[in-house]
């Protein structure tokens, strides 16, 4: 007798990789050249150029996540004060942990661990979004849980030279 699987299928992947990074921080620089860079290579690659800003994350965005077979997650230093960039965040670890999407942090300009425990500059940075947002108790313990995940990764660091 075959068993059947109740586990849902994994969404086909239209990139290869998804860009989640702090516009303000890193768009004209490190990222617009990593991007550059994958293009010339043939990656497709999602970056969210063209997407309507607003309070709530599109779901064309939550869908480009779920479409990816690998996430470059950039923390900088304003990363965390972005509502939009810490949601897309926990979309990359729900995909990780339910799909096996790669996640590949790189911590621009930013200390690993003010990531993991949200401190230095980057922590307040996250004390200014709970306070501004009101942000609800489960949104802020999903949002803490997502970026220690996310530190805790093998990834790139790059500081100031």
């Amino acid at each position: 007798m075959a068993s059947s699987s109740t586990s849902t299928p994994t969404p086909p992947k239209k990139y290869d990789v998804f860009l989640s990074f702090r516009g303000e921080d890193t768009r004209c620089g490190f990222t617009s050249y990593l991007y550059d860079a994958l293009k010339r290579k043939q990656i497709l690659t999602f970056i969210d150029n063209e997407l309507v800003r607003g309070d709530e994350i599109s779901p064309s965005l939550l869908k480009a996540i779920e479409e990816s077979k690998l996430s470059v997650i950039i923390f900088s230093e304003n990363y965390a004060s972005s509502k939009w960039c810490l949601e897309e965040l926990v979309q990359i670890l729900e995909c990780r942990n339910n799909n096996g999407q790669i996640v590949v942090p790189v911590f621009y300009l930013v200390d690993p661990s003010h990531v993991r425990n949200q401190t230095g500059s980057f922590g307040d940075e996250f004390a200014r979004l709970i306070e501004e947002k009101a942000l609800a108790m489960n949104n802020v313990q999903s949002f803490r849980s997502a970026l220690k995940d996310a530190a805790n990764l093998s990834g790139w660091g790059l500081g100031k030279s």
